[in-house]
């Protein structure tokens, strides 16, 4: 991997604690107003006190691919990398050096080799779908697909059409061997309104699967574990830690399906728990 990002947080081998980002809308706010771009670099210099004097380590967990999340860093002239990325819903997991250089994480990457998932069995699905069901599902190609990812959109019907198209999609992708991740998009983080992500992945990954395996790959205690988000697609990887927020400006799906939120928005909303945690 020839990327190099900025350097990360202060580093040390013996872990203490985990913290989980999701980036899109968590960590990183679009806007990127004066006021919300200073309370991140807040942020930044709390969490890098943390990891230095609480042995803490850091990780961003997100469906954006490391092109993207680059693109942001710079957009936001963010200072500090964490010392994991979780990029794709998981599907790549890079450890970040002190320097900034990515290594590919190789205990994750030979176990998504060992994963039974190809584009010619999600292109089998999809056909099936629209000629069997008359679901159809549109190609998210402004990002490109990925080896372990692949993006759709399901633009809503009807409420009652939409939950049955939504549970067919589920229930074939299971059937097939195949994982899949299935929330309402954010028009905030530049999705189209109305509509759906559905990524195809393979089985045993996704963000609740990244945390699972950070904890096993770190040895953190499971009470020393803590994950913020923002969207459907973070309430899984929440459930799995102790200390599992919603921030205050998540998607009101997510607020359904999950009531541990923060008062203050984006980092506010971060600064808020962890400075009741530490």
């Amino acid at each position: 991997m020839n990327y190099r990002i900025n350097k990360s947080f202060s580093t040390y081998h013996k872990v203490n604690y985990l913290i989980f980002f999701d980036f899109d809308e968590t960590y990183f706010p679009h806007d990127c107003t004066d006021e919300l771009l200073n309370k991140l670099y807040e942020l930044e210099e709390y969490l890098n006190n943390l990891a230095h004097k609480r042995s803490v380590k850091i990780g961003w967990v997100t469906g954006s691919d490391i092109n993207q999340i680059v693109h942001k860093m710079e957009r936001a002239n963010i200072s500090y990398s964490p010392h994991f990325i979780a990029s794709n819903l998981g599907t790549e997991v890079y450890n970040v050096r002190e320097n900034g250089e990515l290594l590919i994480n190789k205990v994750w990457e030979k176990r998504l080799k060992k994963a039974n998932f190809s584009n010619d069995k999600v292109n089998e699905l999809i056909s099936e779908l629209f000629n069997v069901y008359k679901i159809k599902l549109v190609e998210q190609t402004q990002f490109g697909q990925k080896r372990y990812k692949f993006n759709y959109y399901y633009f809503e019907k009807s409420k009652t059409q939409s939950q049955y198209d939504l549970k067919i999609i589920s229930h074939l992708a299971k059937i097939n061997g195949i994982g899949i991740n299935i929330n309402r998009c954010n028009p905030k983080a530049g999705d189209p309104e109305d509509a759906f992500d559905v990524d195809f992945i393979p089985l045993n990954t996704g963000k609740k699967e990244i945390v699972k395996f950070m904890i096993k790959y770190y040895q953190v205690p499971f009470a020393n574990t803590i994950a913020f988000g923002d969207s459907g697609n973070d309430v899984e990887m929440l459930k799995t830690v102790k200390h599992g927020y919603l921030l205050g400006n998540a998607t009101e799906e997510a607020k359904g399906l999950y009531d541990k939120v923060t008062m203050y928005h984006y980092s506010s909303g971060i600064l808020e728990v962890l400075k009741k945690l530490f």
